[in-house]
């Protein structure tokens, strides 16, 4: 008999290939998988800046994509244009932005973001190498059992409570 429970496991630790803000040394990292296109991944985004701002250099956040295309069609494509921007230097930027829309992302909306940032719109929507990086974050979220967006992973081991502030912060809380 197989177990077909969701994994409380991080499948795929956390390394230098990541998204991440704070030190590496922080005695807790929360990663976060997420769809740009998806309102409770928008809605915890506030959650997690000010769970950055609360505990500063004692929280290190890793963001990786879970484009939920069948729901959200233009996610993959704005995954896409965050890992272009960070062939730049610049994914936080964009991705805060895009977490930040008010609003439908849509086409018109990641041409628009691709302008502000200097991008081309077409290298990131063609851009091979984007689109492998987007399937292999989506990959890693399947085997650790995310099942939809936001979902967090709190040194490793998956949070099953609400996403609001102060529950998380006392997941890593008790985490440390």
């Amino acid at each position: 008999m197989s177990d077909t429970s969701p994994s409380t496991d991080l499948a795929e630790p956390v390394s230098d290939r990541d998204h991440h803000q704070g030190p590496a040394t922080a005695p807790v990292t929360l990663v976060e998988y997420g769809d740009y296109e998806c309102p409770d991944t928008r809605r915890a985004h506030g959650v997690v800046q000010a769970l950055r701002a609360r505990l500063g250099d004692d929280l290190r956040v890793v963001f990786r994509h879970f484009p939920r295309s069948a729901a959200h069609p233009h996610a993959e494509h704005a995954a896409h244009l965050a890992e272009a921007a960070a062939d730049r230097g610049q994914f936080w930027e964009v991705h805060d932005s895009l977490l930040s829309h008010e609003g439908e992302i849509d086409q018109e909306a990641l041409e628009a973001y691709a302008d502000r940032f200097g991008l081309d719109a077409g290298r990131y929507e063609a851009g091979h190498r984007y689109a492998t990086r987007v399937s292999d974050d989506l990959q890693s979220g399947q085997r650790s059992g995310v099942d939809g967006t936001p979902t967090f992973y709190i040194n490793g081991r998956r949070h099953a409570g609400a996403n609001d502030v102060d529950t998380l912060q006392a997941a890593i809380e008790a985490a440390r």
